[in-house]
């Protein structure tokens, strides 16, 4: 038999939830801000206590309203942070598994799809997703089944707020660790996000495919020629991140076709260079730049890219030199399109000249006595101090070092000559640098 305090409690209950039954939208948007206030981190059982055993009796409530109204929007952020209070309460397992019962995910997916929606409450049904992905395996399991990581990577490509893109980062970065049924559908979601328009993005995505990467172990092959499309990138922060990925993958089963993609990148095609410029260029309101900026920012991160991966690895140094490394830097140095270019693509071959004596005897020789000497007193300004006949010099260079190695493999080992000459200087922090120096397409923007 219940007691009157029990009696008391029920009837209070009924009440509240005839209140919200007969309620409209103004009165349960009051309700919304009152349980949200009184209610924030209380476990399960003291949501029990404060409903008196019927807390799941205004959950599905709340559930019901939000598939009856989430694509208008009403109300939709109040209600999804108060059924977030219910998700993340400790011992919420049973309020989850009704939450999912009634199509909980779908519905938090399908939110992040809705253009009428705002984002502040798209960011919301990200941090319910992370709740629900936060409890375990099965529910990870549960969001990708759902078509989730297509979803969530597709809002992250298209928001416009960092913080929720951080969010969204999160959610990723959780649904692959611990989740080996479905890590390489999230790693491959990852991929898919690198080209995307939006830089914030870019650099996310890459920094959670580095973890992804080693949690997977096998590389996607696809992979290099999406980093590398990054390089394209005016922005620092992504082009950072890019090339941190690429020391990563040096060590891979992709490095071959990695370190020829590289190589390949400080030669762009004809094809490359007599591509339309975007359509911004074209605005008479906006200071005009080189269509070819994109192509040139590539060929810029590419010396800096391959002078990075170099310094840590002879071996993969020795590779690049028999893929023709020190004739496309060259050709790079000649390119006075684009300065920061010449800069990074000269301090690379700087590396090379001081480190194997046949570089430097061929570059000297191609160079001639004058332009090699400004080479070595000065490689970082070198493009500053030569003249355009020198520059054609640099880009119709005929350096061939692999088989110059051939004439001297069969005198003298390669190995032999490493160690021969120190190199003066180690590459600055990438940031660092940067930072310091600037780089020309964000000058010409300015």
């Amino acid at each position: 038999m219940t007691s009157i305090k029990e009696q008391a409690a029920i009837s209070r209950l009924l009440s509240f939830l005839q209140e919200w039954d007969n309620a409209g939208k103004a009165a349960r948007s009051h309700i919304l801000d009152k349980f949200i206030r009184f209610n924030h981190s209380k476990t399960a059982p003291e949501l029990e206590q404060e409903f008196s055993q019927g807390a799941s009796l205004f959950l599905v409530r709340l559930t019901t309203w939000l598939r009856l109204t989430y694509m208008t929007g009403a109300c939709l952020n109040r209600l999804l942070k108060s059924i977030g209070i219910f998700l993340s309460a400790v011992s919420c397992n049973r309020y989850l598994v009704e939450f999912l019962e009634v199509g909980g995910v779908l519905t938090l997916l399908e939110i992040l799809g809705l253009e009428k929606i705002k984002e502040e409450d798209k960011k919301e049904a990200v941090l319910l997703l992370q709740m629900v992905a936060n409890c375990g395996r099965k529910y990870k399991e549960l969001i990708c089944e759902s078509y989730g990581v297509r979803s969530i990577a597709e809002f992250m490509a298209k928001s416009k707020c960092e913080d929720t893109q951080e969010e969204v980062q999160i959610l990723l970065d959780s649904l692959v660790h611990g989740n080996p049924k479905y890590q390489n559908q999230v790693y491959k979601g990852l991929i898919a996000l690198m080209p995307c328009a939006s830089p914030k993005a870019q650099q996310l995505s890459l920094q959670t495919l580095r973890i992804a990467q080693a949690i997977v172990g096998t590389v996607h092959p696809t992979i290099v020629d999406f980093l590398l499309g990054v390089l394209r990138t005016m922005h620092l922060e992504v082009q950072y991140e890019a090339i941190e990925l690429i020391k990563d993958l040096v060590n891979t089963e992709v490095r071959t076709a990695l370190l020829k993609g590289l190589v390949a990148l400080l030669k762009p095609s004809a094809k490359d260079t007599t591509k339309l410029q975007p359509k911004i260029l074209e605005d008479p309101t906006v200071f005009q730049v080189s269509g070819h900026l994109p192509v040139f920012l590539q060929q810029a991160a590419a010396a800096k890219a391959i002078g990075v991966i170099s310094r840590k690895s002879t071996a993969v140094a020795e590779e690049l030199l028999s893929l023709r490394v020190v004739n496309h830097l060259m050709y790079a140095m000649g390119n006075q399109d684009h300065s920061n270019g010449q800069r990074l693509a000269s301090l690379t071959l700087e590396y090379f000249v001081q480190t194997f004596p046949t570089v430097e005897e061929q570059v000297h020789t191609a160079m001639g006595e004058n332009l090699f000497e400004l080479f070595r007193s000065n490689a970082e300004d070198l493009y500053m101090n030569m003249d355009s006949i020198q520059a054609d010099i640099l880009a119709s260079n005929k350096v061939n070092i692999p088989d110059a190695l051939s004439i001297f493999s069969s005198i003298l080992p390669l190995t032999h000559w490493k160690g021969y000459k120190v190199p003066r200087s180690g590459e600055k922090d990438d940031k660092q640098e940067e930072v310091a120096k600037g780089s020309d397409a964000q000058m010409e923007f300015h």
